[in-house]
């Protein structure tokens, strides 16, 4: 099932069992950020980025090292080398994702993000060291940037697509078909939004992470409430600008996110993540929000 019907899919999700696959990956991947500097096409519609005297390469290099350095500590991550080509190529999940002995490309809507998807090292790593096979969505024009589009509940096969210029209708099936998802619930972001992972987080298939803001249609936000109560975490405008939606579950029992998202969370917040079995951990990444992503958009997932 792909839809918009919000009830529809409420009701086939409440449907399947956590039974699809692992909720939480087995390992991960980093892209290193050479080349870090502003993305002048890609700024166009993602007003997180900051202006170009807001960028410090070398220290996003260092806490770019330190990230790795941090979730190694709880699944093997790799880091290929960055491309000075591509500046926003330290956000590898919008480009490769992976499935169930499949990876798949994603088509990015800036030209400036297209040539990452052309890597042939990242391709033979996936295909010939990892022998999974390639889903290649690159070459058809509909914008469909993966999981930074699409974020899956592992656990039941369930997907929450928000639709913008990064994703439409079109790109949101062929994501949908590409990853096996059970379900796909469609609907609009909040103008202004440009990735759904940044206002919105599924942990470990248990939890939920969400910025109401974020969303175009309230209905949605009561959906995700529904599904993943009682821990359904409704984030506050502060802990939104933040980047607190754009955490991630890379086990079962720690959600990580960037330095300033773990500061600005509310003591509510912070007891709402311990009452589901989540201990934050954090890692300072404010040279890398200059690039307007945060710790979830660095960090690809090998299933």
């Amino acid at each position: 099932m792909i839809t918009r019907d919000i009830g529809a899919f409420v009701s086939r999700a409440r449907t399947l069992a956590h039974d699809f696959g692992p909720p939480t990956a087995r390992g991960a991947f980093l892209v290193a950020p050479d080349g870090f500097r502003l993305a002048a096409e890609s700024a166009r519609d993602n007003r997180y980025m900051a202006e170009h005297d807001g960028f410090d390469a070398a220290r996003a290099s260092d806490e770019h090292r330190a990230l790795h350095r941090a979730l190694a500590q709880v699944v093997p991550t790799i880091c290929f080398p960055g491309d000075p080509d591509a500046p926003d190529g330290l956000f590898p999940n919008n480009v490769f994702a992976t499935g169930q002995g499949r990876y798949i490309v994603g088509r990015m809507r800036h030209a400036v993000r297209q040539r990452e998807a052309a890597r042939a090292d990242i391709r033979a790593f996936f295909g010939g060291v990892l022998d999974y096979a390639e889903i290649d969505l690159s070459d058809q024009v509909h914008p469909c940037e993966l999981t930074g589009a699409l974020v899956i509940d592992r656990a039941r096969g369930i997907g929450w697509c928000g639709l913008s210029e990064r994703c439409d209708d079109i790109g949101a099936q062929l994501m949908h078909e590409a990853f096996g998802l059970r379900a796909t619930l469609l609907f609009d972001l909040a103008p202004g939004e440009y990735h759904t992972n940044v206002v919105l987080a599924v942990l470990a298939g248990r939890a939920a992470l969400v910025c109401p803001r974020g969303f175009a249609d309230p209905a949605v936000v009561d959906a995700l409430v529904s599904l993943y109560a009682p821990h359904a975490i409704l984030l506050s405008e502060a802990e939104h600008a933040a980047f607190a939606g754009n955490a991630i579950a890379l086990s079962h029992q720690v959600a990580w996110m960037s330095e300033g998202a773990g500061a600005a969370l509310s003591p509510a917040t912070r007891q709402a993540l311990a009452d589901a079995d989540f201990e934050v951990r954090t890692v300072p990444l404010t040279a890398i929000e200059a690039a307007g992503g945060s710790l979830r958009c660095c960090v690809g997932e090998l299933f």
